[in-house]
């Protein structure tokens, strides 16, 4: 016994701390898993709109001399 108070008791607010902090932590790295998966998407976005305006590019300018 500690201070008239059981281990037990310590041991469970010690793993509230220790769980809080996992959850943290873990939801941290999720938040940076998700960021980089939308830049990721984010990225093929611009490059397919890209491609579609070359593509226009070229239809406008084959129309053109054509």
């Amino acid at each position: 016994m500690l201070f008239g108070i059981p281990i037990w008791v310590f041991l469970c607010i010690i793993f509230i701390f220790l769980s809080g902090y996992m959850a943290v932590k873990a939801m941290r790295a999720e938040h940076k898993l998700e960021h980089q998966f939308i830049e990721r998407e984010g990225q093929v976005y611009i490059r397919r709109m890209e491609e579609e305006r070359q593509q226009r590019k070229e239809r406008n300018d084959s129309v053109a001399s054509g």
